[in-house]
């Protein structure tokens, strides 16, 4: 892996981060339409800027927990390649890192380098967090109370309808251009 400074991943992330989002005319956080999974306000990767998901209300989802020294890390690039062969349609791929499986690093800027410059994800990529163990994030603690599983691995992928409705879940092995998932999404932007 190729290394480059704090200074580097910092200038790389503002970049990414600068390039507008597809505009949206979904509800903004707080007004009262938008879906509990969604209601949250949470620190986007190596960033001082946080992002308001409800403005992906109305949208279908696939939420995936992430590590960078992972044997599935690798799917970064078929998540990206889904985020752009999708986002048109309203699909958003929301990108958690976590180390409950102890395959994250501690430092946050080498994570946004795996995710940034290794993978060259553009996709929406929050703070490192916890989505199976201790203290959950509140987007994974609410999948779990629509009666998801917790991840057992690292790239459990999540498929979430336009309601904010969990729509199927699947393991690390489910890579992102499978069929199943696939039909999944699709179902996810029926409703």
């Amino acid at each position: 892996m190729t290394r480059l400074t704090g200074t580097a991943v910092t200038l790389a992330a503002s970049i990414l981060l600068a390039v507008p989002v597809a505009a949206t005319t979904t509800p903004e956080a707080g007004t009262g339409e938008c879906p509990a999974v969604l209601a949250h306000t949470l620190p986007r990767l190596h960033s001082s800027e946080t992002l308001a998901l409800c403005s992906y209300a109305g949208r279908a989802l696939v939420v995936v927990n992430t590590a960078s020294y992972c044997g599935f890390t690798g799917q970064f690039a078929g998540l990206e390649a889904l985020w752009q062969a999708r986002q048109h349609e309203d699909l958003v791929v929301l990108g958690f890192p976590s180390n409950d499986f102890r395959q994250e690093d501690d430092d946050e800027s080498v994570t946004a380098e795996v995710c940034y410059i290794n993978y060259g994800v553009s996709f929406p990529m929050l703070a490192p967090s916890a989505v199976a163990h201790g203290e959950v994030n509140p987007v994974f603690a609410e999948l779990q109370r629509q009666g998801a599983s917790p991840p057992r691995w690292n790239f459990h992928k999540y498929v979430v309808d336009r309601q904010g409705r969990l729509v199927a879940e699947f393991g690390s092995r489910t890579t992102p251009d499978d069929p199943a998932l696939q039909a999944a999404i699709d179902e996810a932007l029926l409703r």
